[in-house]
Formats: C-alpha cells, structure tokens, sequence
C-alpha cells in the first residue's frame, strides 16, 4: 500500500484575472489552479516560502500531494506545470491536476536493498553501488506502492541488477521499455575486477610493442 503522501497547503484566491494573481504575488503568495475530475476548476493560492522548498527538493512534477484547501475535501493532486519569471526563474503560477484513485500516474518510488548477510559479494568485501535509488514507475493514484525491495541474496562481486530481475509492486510497470541498470556489486578498492588482468589499453600496448 502507499507510503505516507505529502500534504499541500493553499487558500482560496479571491477574484480572477491578472490583477488578483498580481495581488497575490506582492502577498508573498504563488497563484494556481487545480482543475480536472468532475469538479469545477478552483483557483488557490500558494505560500512562496513553502512552495520553494518544494521545488527545490526536486521531483516536483513527479509527487503526488494531497491538496488541502479550507472549505474544500481534500484532494489528490499531481502539478503539471510550473510558470516562472522569465528574468528571476522564480514561480509566478502552478497548474494542478485532481487525480481519481483509479488514474494512472507516474512517479519515483524509492528502492530498498535487503538481505545483505545473504550476499557473498559483499561478505568478501564488495560494495553496493547503487546506480539508482530511485525507480520511475506507472502506479495507480490509489494504490502508491511504498517502496520497491530488492534482494541481494546469492549476488556477487561484478554481479549487477538490472530492472529485469526485480519484481516490481503488483499493478505497476516501469516508464523505461529498456533494460536499465539499477545497481552493483563492487569490487572491493585496490582489487581488480577481473581478478589481476591488466586492461584493454594495456594489452593493445602489448601487441604493438
């Protein structure tokens, strides 16, 4: 089931058009819309400060917040753009979009390594180097997976995991059609992966000598 979803504050703005987003800028505030579903559109405003420590965090058109707005239910919402001053690169308007637990969507759900004491690779001293901790899959608003667990068990030194091998939250799929991978076993430093052979640069030196 779905980890914990974020929540996002914003009020209502009053009024509509250029001047009221105008107003609501000198307030320190950000202007916005969130539309889609079987409501009407609502125009809300934005805490700046909040708003870009969101940003900032990256992956902002990629989470799902839950929108909560006085007078109104809350609201799964996912941004799908952000209009920022063409000078200052800072936010003028954000455009949410409502979301139905039935739609689609995708986001980054965080991987989770485990059985390390399974894994011989790293029992003789290899490192877990991780490539992505972080995979983009298609999920389903109401059904957010909390994480994707891999198992280390049985991996050695030079072994690699690639998406093909996991078993991914049921209901979900990768945004990537091609094989990527997500992480390694390495060799412990000052060991060479392939056990004392000399590289590729080397052996071509060799055949010229």
């Amino acid at each position: 089931m779905a980890g914990e979803i974020p929540d996002l504050h914003a009020t209502v703005r009053a009024g509509t058009g250029k001047g009221a987003a105008r107003q609501a800028r000198r307030d320190g505030l950000v202007p916005g819309v969130v539309y889609g579903g079987s409501a009407d559109p609502v125009t809300i405003n934005l805490p700046f400060n909040e708003l870009m420590k969101r940003l900032k965090a990256g992956r902002f058109l990629s989470t799902l917040f839950n929108l909560k707005v006085d007078g109104h239910d809350d609201v799964r919402v996912i941004c799908r753009s952000v209009q920022r001053d063409v000078v200052k690169d800072l936010p003028t308007h954000v455009d949410f979009m409502r979301l139905h637990r039935s739609t689609k969507v995708n986001l980054f759900i965080p991987v989770e390594f485990t059985d390390e004491k399974d894994c011989p690779g790293i029992k003789r001293g290899g490192v877990l180097t991780v490539v992505r901790p972080e995979i983009e899959l298609v999920v389903t608003a109401g059904d957010i997976p909390e994480k994707v667990e891999i198992s280390l068990a049985g991996l050695d030194i030079n072994d690699h995991i690639s998406i093909s091998m996991v078993k991914l939250p049921e209901g979900t799929k990768a945004t990537i059609d091609r094989d990527f991978n997500i992480a390694s076993i390495s060799a412990p430093s000052g060991l060479s992966a392939g056990g004392g052979g000399g590289s590729e640069d080397e052996e071509e030196e060799t055949e010229e000598a």
